[in-house]
């Protein structure tokens, strides 16, 4: 019995990175969960006291360059490192860079966020090129959808949990202590990882370099001292053509990279241009769902904090005191500190406590629970119904399941101008519901979605560059993430709040359009590749 032995279905490497990753993104989505809030909070009360335009920014960026070195990583572990080193090596930098943004100091933050960027590109495509090599065995290759589906549940477990640890930690120790336990629950995956290192061993295979094919450091000399340039261009240029000089240098920046892979696809042999070109016109329509997407993070974070009734009952709030994660605003009439003012500033009179007394609310922080609650709620429904469509042969294509979820994605916006009219324009608390709505719609379009397109690129990579193609991925998600910071910066520009969700509704739509339009030709290709 070799290593990839298994129950029917799935192999048991699978589960060892279902648990590395759920640890891994345990400590991302903690210190995303509290990311914006950290850096809008005083520096006096532990925060960093930056503007709201200045917090976009740095959010947009941020998430941007994190998922921009994956095209980095992935090239390294295909050419240099393989799989598995890279994503301990990625592992421990992660883990630093968690436990550096636990100093609270400005060299400290920008650190941290280095050491995290450098990190994910190491660590995220190699996980997701490992479970796609798993399932390159005959036995295994019809459920490499499913088996990325369950991989993204394990995501989102450790999304789910993490944002009650950090409200716990925040609200009971301070912000450092949230951003210690994100870089605690990093090195518990780098252990799980290491322990269960037999059962993924025999994917971390290295495919040999073809005849043509560009060297390492070639692409390295061609991609990233013209991205180092082509950045720095765009930050000296004079005046904002996208808002502000970092996001002009980000955009700037990934030029060189897009033109490799438009590059890679051009001196493509006859056998890998199509899939190449394919999984490129794929990734050109992600950017748009990523750009709705991680609004989750920022503008929806200002909803539930500032437009949210996160009022406790008094039954909830004795409990989530016990448990350390209600949180206080008081009263203290001209003298309140700002969080408190502008919560009650939309607050209906009757709510408002007299002065000097209190109200306890659910922590914003858990709000970012809902999105991952979601996912692990819904994935077993989701992986069901492929199921049963695949009995039936009626299973569509996972390009097809990926444009099903740009629809659904465009359908979760308009729930939110749903919202929108319920307060009368943000002059009234809105429902919690509305965000859970939200985040509901957006998850199934999330999971029609984003392990699809894992799942594609794993599909329809030549195997020597598989890595490097995750890379593409990521790549796509790099640019949608830096659109939903510049997005999120619009929010104070629109009068009227329905104006913004209609254009996130406007722009996911588009993209849905897009790629149904293609979605013939993307078939043709699968078919080529004797892949479904």
């Amino acid at each position: 019995m070799t290593n990839s032995s298994t129950t029917a279905k799935h192999p048991k490497g699978l589960y060892v990175l279902f648990f590395t990753e759920m640890w891994e993104r345990f400590g991302y989505y903690l210190m995303l969960g509290i990311f914006s809030l950290y850096m809008l909070d005083s520096w006096d009360n532990g925060g960093m006291g930056f503007s709201a335009l200045k917090k976009s920014d740095i959010y947009g960026t941020y998430l941007g360059l994190v998922y921009l070195t994956p095209f980095i990583g992935g090239l390294l572990a295909d050419r240099v490192l393989g799989f598995r080193k890279s994503i301990l090596m990625g592992g421990l930098l992660m883990a630093s860079g968690y436990l550096t943004l636990a100093v609270h100091d400005v060299n400290a933050f920008y650190i941290g966020l280095l050491l995290i960027i450098l990190g994910n590109g190491l660590f995220k495509p190699n996980i997701s090129t490992l479970v796609g090599n798993l399932y390159n065995d005959d036995k295994y290759r019809d459920n490499k959808d499913a088996g990325f589906n369950i991989f993204y549940m394990g995501i989102n477990i450790g999304a789910f949990v993490c944002n009650f640890v950090a409200a716990y930690m925040q609200i009971n120790y301070g912000w450092g202590h949230a951003f210690a336990a994100a870089g605690i629950g990093m090195l518990i995956g780098v252990v799980v990882f290491i322990s269960g290192g037999r059962w993924v061993k025999h994917a971390d295979v290295m495919k040999p370099m073809q005849p043509g094919d560009m060297g390492t450091g070639m692409i390295l000399l061609s991609t990233l001292v013209p991205m180092f340039i082509f950045g720095v261009l765009g930050y000296l240029i004079p005046g904002n053509l996208l808002g502000t000089d970092t996001n002009d240098a980000f955009i700037f920046g990934c030029i060189p990279v897009v033109a490799f892979f438009i590059y890679l696809y051009i001196k493509a042999n006859a056998e890998d241009k199509r899939p190449i070109g394919a999984l490129l016109a794929v990734f050109g329509c992600l950017v748009i769902f990523w750009a709705v997407f991680h609004q989750n993070g920022d503008a929806l974070t200002v909803w539930a904090k500032d437009h949210t009734d996160r009022e406790m009952p008094l039954a909830v709030s004795n409990v989530a005191d016990e448990l350390g994660m209600a949180q206080t605003v008081t009263n203290n009439g001209a003298a309140t500190d700002p969080n408190s003012a502008q919560y009650f500033a939309t607050l209906a009179p009757e709510h408002v406590p007299a002065q000097g007394q209190s109200l306890k609310l659910y922590s914003t922080q858990l709000y970012q629970s809902i999105n991952p609650f979601w996912v692990v709620l819904l994935t077993p429904v989701i992986v069901g119904f492929w199921g049963w469509m695949r009995s039936r042969k009626k299973e569509p294509s996972t390009p097809t399941k990926i444009a099903i979820g740009l629809v659904i994605t465009a359908l979760s916006a308009l729930v939110m101008v749903g919202a929108v009219m319920a307060t009368n324009n943000l002059e009234t608390k809105a429902s919690s519901w509305w965000l859970i709505a939200s985040y509901g719609v957006i998850t199934v379009g999330e999971l029609c979605l984003s392990p699809m397109g894992l799942s594609l690129v794993s599909k329809l990579s030549p195997p020597r560059i598989t890595a490097l193609m995750m890379g593409g991925f990521f790549l796509s998600t790099s640019v949608g993430n830096k659109l939903s910071g510049m997005l999120s910066g619009l929010w104070e520009g629109f009068a009227d709040k329905r104006h913004f969700f209609l254009m996130n509704f406007a722009l996911a739509l588009a993209a849905a359009l897009m790629l149904f339009a293609l979605l013939r030709w993307l078939k043709a290709v699968m078919r080529e590749k004797n892949i479904h």
